[in-house]
Order: structure tokens, then sequence, then C-alpha cells
């Protein structure tokens, strides 16, 4: 039977790809503490001016132009490998997705760019679609037939299905990311300070169970006492050579 890999990714892996960090010394709310309104729950429900900014923001932000890296290709080659029973990521781009991995194995902590939902009715949408249409619409809404209102328009506010400040992290993706850290033969931690919780925590709940830790990431983080492998490399470099070795059974 093959080596089964838990991963937690963080925004390491994505600054590799060109995509600025937001809590790092050259971080977007660093530097622009303000634009962490873009985020904010309840300013984006109750003023429409800042639904409007939130959407034109996110649709210039490098998080929605980015392509994925070759680190995130290599986390979609350990999948087809049949080795990658977890990916849990800190980041909402989507470039897992982009790369090749599937949902049976992504869990997006704070949530993805990628989809979007009416916040009234909860139909689904591609965020693709609705920003092609933001120049027409900028504050979009849902256009969902509700057959009870003699199939008027919904009118809903739509969000993109990122976890703002103030909305809980999706329902049961800590518990289904905690049990398959604890079940696999190896968890790696790609790129993640380890400072923003609960996504830190998976490093003890995984050290519990014995699972062996490698924490590949530029600087040092709180747990790496526990970890079995420290890699201080730039991860375009080390993931890719770290995968490579995994699936020809010397990782």
């Amino acid at each position: 039977m093959s080596t089964t890999i838990a991963v937690l990714t963080g925004a390491g892996i994505s600054t590799s790809a060109g995509i600025p960090d937001f809590r790092g010394p050259d971080g977007v709310w660093t530097k622009h503490p303000d634009q962490m309104n873009v985020y904010d729950l309840d300013l984006f429900m109750s003023d429409k001016k800042q639904r409007e900014y939130s959407w034109r923001w996110q649709k210039e932000s490098p998080v929605w132009k980015a392509q994925p890296g070759v680190a995130h290709k290599a986390l979609a080659r350990l999948e087809q490998a049949g080795m990658l029973n977890l990916l849990a990521t800190q980041n909402f781009d989507a470039l897992h997705e982009k790369a090749g991995n599937s949902e049976d194995v992504i869990v997006n902590l704070h949530g993805t760019i990628g989809s979007s939902h009416c916040m009234k009715c909860g139909q689904a949408y591609r965020t693709a679609d609705i920003m092609a249409k933001l120049d027409q619409e900028p504050d979009p809404h849902c256009h969902k037939p509700m057959p009870y209102q003699g199939d008027m328009p919904c009118n809903g506010i739509i969000k993109t299905d990122v976890v703002y400040f103030g909305q809980a992290l999706p329902e049961g993706a800590m518990e289904k990311s905690m049990r398959l850290a604890s079940q696999a033969d190896q968890f790696w931690v790609i790129g993640s300070t380890l400072e923003v919780y609960p996504a830190a925590s998976l490093v003890p709940v995984a050290a519990q169970a014995g699972v062996p830790i490698t924490i590949m990431n530029m600087g040092s983080t709180q747990y790496d006492s526990l970890a079995t492998r420290l890699i201080h490399e730039p991860i375009e470099e080390a993931l890719p050579k770290l995968v490579d070795k995994t699936i020809a059974g010397q990782g």
C-alpha cells in the first residue's frame, strides 16, 4: 500500500506563484490595512459602495489573475500518484483547483474565490461568470427565479465563497482536516507561518497521532520543534524535488 501524505498549504506556496501575501512584511494588509475592509462581512452586506469596491478590488487583485506555479503542480502530481489524502489550504486563490487537484482532497479552510453564492437563497455561481459581467452589474445580485413569487428573481446579495471577517470556517472543514491529517503516514506544512488558527492546530493534532511532520517554510514557526524535517529552501524548488522523491519511494 502506498504512503499517504496530508498537506497544509499557506501563503508561501502562492507567493512563489506571484501572489503577495496578506500579513507578511510586504503583505497587502501590512501596507494597506484599510483594504482588510474588502473582506469584512458586515460592511459588505450593509453598504452598496463597499460591495462594489470589494468586487472590483477582487477582480483586479493578483489573487484572481494568478496561475498555479510549479509547486502547485507538484501537489497535483502527488495526487495523481495516489498518495495525497488531504490538501488543506489557508489560501482562497483556487490555485490548487487550477493546478489539477480534485475536490476529493482539497479542503479550503478559508473558502475560495473560485465560487460564489447568494446570501439569501444559497444559489451557487461560478465567480468567473460574475467577474465577466462586473462592468454591467458592479453590485451582483441573484437572478434565480423564485417559483413561489411568480418567478420573480431572488435579488439576494451575491458574495464570493472566501471566508470574510465575521464568518465561520466552512462547516466540517477543520474536522475533516484533523481526521485525515491524523490518519496519514506523513504530514507536510508548505509555506505557512502557522500563526493563524484553527489551521495551525493541525500540526499538534498530527504530532499527537504520531505522524511524522515536514515543515517547509522560509522562516521558522512556533511548531518547528514538532517537526521531524525542516526545509528552509525556496518552495518552488524544494517542493517539486520532495514530491518526485516521495513518488519514487525515497521521500
